[in-house]
């Protein structure tokens, strides 16, 4: 099993049931999406989820999730290095390559799709045809890319689709962030964008606002109405970002994301919990908008920690963190290494499969991990992303010294030991912590996050976490 690469599927199946208005529930009732992994038998019956050709090998599974990682993280830097303006995530992103996919029902009557969803994008786009592509011989040119990320949705056909007039301030103003175009040939005319990717990649179209179907917690389904929504008709796509999807879901914390949107009708929260990475392929669990956690055991008491957001961040999940102790001793770091504002700062982003520490605390962190693993056979560089590998034959789990990140207000997050020795290749277990430059935002990875709750309260700006089985 490749059980080191994160792809899980946010996995929200809309079938014709009833879908309820907006005023007939309770504040109490939330909605989810189901976390699968990627490698699910539930997907077997999908064929329109084209995942790619899976890696041979973990050790290759492991390359290929790091070169995006590390693509991830540059743009994260760019964020990061500003003091005066707000650089948001998607200038330079890859987060195309996303770890997570969910099923979404969008338009009246519904077209349904498989997104990308990352909690680093802030627009939410979808592989589009409207009736001004074809022309008046109503012959339409289709990029090759476009065609190939079917199904395609069909603005024109969905009653409760309207465009944003370029001409509009919301055009010209608020969604200049998003790369909205200047262009504006009659004040009709849609707003165009050209969304930007690392390495050349971008995708082209114009904004737009249509409904979003959901599942409830209680089983009945509701519309969230007037979501901000990219009709793509151009994609560029050199490095295969979009693969498998015919579109991204944005999870950021940004005026316009599917996150701001869910928590007008649902309350400021979302929270998830990721399975164990060597757990079965049937174990799912879910992500949820609202008040209402996933039901799953918790381990020990939940902690709070302040969540860091907007600033140098921008739509990025930030938290402070004061220090890491191995073995029970703390490391000596810099404090600006962990300080946002002066070019460190730490994010938690499930869209990164790695933990990054920007150098100063990779140094301090890896020399004091290595002097607890003397006893093992430390195994020469192959070419992976990991510095610190091991030969496992006679590994003692016993010997593995704790880690635990100190965050604000007292808040300790403690990883079990399999969130961060990974077994990469047979006989070969490695410590998964990678290196980042400095300066730089050093980011927690879904790997580290695994087994464990998260919950995000955007309106308090707090941060809850606590060990579990996720089952």
């Amino acid at each position: 099993m490749n059980f080191l690469r994160w792809y899980f599927l946010l996995f929200a199946i809309i079938n014709n049931g009833m879908v309820i208005p907006i005023n007939g529930f309770l504040d109490e009732i939330t909605t989810r999406l189901e976390l699968i992994h990627r490698n699910s038998p539930k997907l077997s019956g999908h064929s329109n989820v084209f995942l790619g050709e899976r890696p041979r090998t973990q050790m290759e599974n492991v390359k290929q999730f790091h070169q995006r990682d590390v693509l991830r993280r540059r743009t994260i830097e760019t964020a990061s290095s500003s003091s005066s303006v707000k650089l948001p995530i998607n200038s330079g992103s890859d987060y195309g390559t996303g770890e997570y996919f969910v099923h979404v029902t969008v338009g009246t009557p519904g077209q349904r799709f498989v997104l990308v969803a990352d909690t680093g994008s802030e627009l939410t786009w979808i592989n589009c045809r409207y009736r001004n592509d074809c022309g008046r011989d109503n012959k339409c040119a289709v990029d090759p890319k476009q065609q190939a990320m079917k199904p395609t949705f069909k603005a024109d056909q969905s009653s409760s689709f309207r465009t944003v007039p370029c001409s509009s301030a919301m055009c010209k103003t608020e969604l200049a962030e998003l790369f909205s175009l200047a262009k504006c040939p009659t004040p009709s005319t849609p707003c165009g964008y050209d969304y930007r990717y690392l390495q050349g990649s971008a995708a082209l179209g114009f904004f737009g606002n249509d409904t979003v179907s959901v599942d409830l917690t209680n089983g009945m389904k509701r519309r969230l109405n007037n979501v901000l929504i990219g009709c793509t008709q151009s994609i560029k796509d050199e490095q295969g970002n979009f693969k498998g999807a015919h579109g991204v879901l944005g999870l950021g914390n940004g005026k316009y994301t599917f996150t701001t949107k869910a928590a007008q009708d649902f309350g400021a929260k979302f929270s998830y919990c990721l399975v164990d990475h060597l757990s079965s392929q049937n174990l799912t669990n879910y992500i949820v908008f609202g008040s209402n956690r996933p039901k799953t055991a918790l381990l020990s008491r939940v902690q709070r920690t302040p969540l860091v957001l907007g600033g140098v961040l921008g739509p990025l999940y930030g938290v402070n963190v004061m220090g890491i102790s191995v073995g029970g001793k703390p490391v000596k770091i810099p404090a600006v290494v962990w300080d946002a504002k002066r070019g460190g700062g730490t994010i938690l982003d499930s869209g990164t499969s790695l933990t990054f520490l920007a150098e100063p605390a990779y140094r301090s962190v890896t020399a004091a991990f290595s002097k607890y693993m003397s006893k093992f056979q430390r195994l020469p560089d192959d070419g992976g992303p990991f510095e610190f590998c091991y030969n496992s034959t006679r590994f003692r789990d016993s010997l593995v010294p704790s880690v635990k990140i100190q965050l604000a207000n007292g808040a300790v997050f403690e990883p079990p030991m399999k969130s961060y020795i990974l077994d990469v290749a047979p006989e070969t277990r490695c410590l998964g912590i990678v290196s980042a430059s400095w300066p730089g935002t050093s980011i927690i990875g879904n790997i580290m996050q695994q087994n464990h709750l998260w919950e995000f309260d955007l309106g308090k700006s707090l941060l809850s976490f606590a060990p579990s089985t996720c089952t």
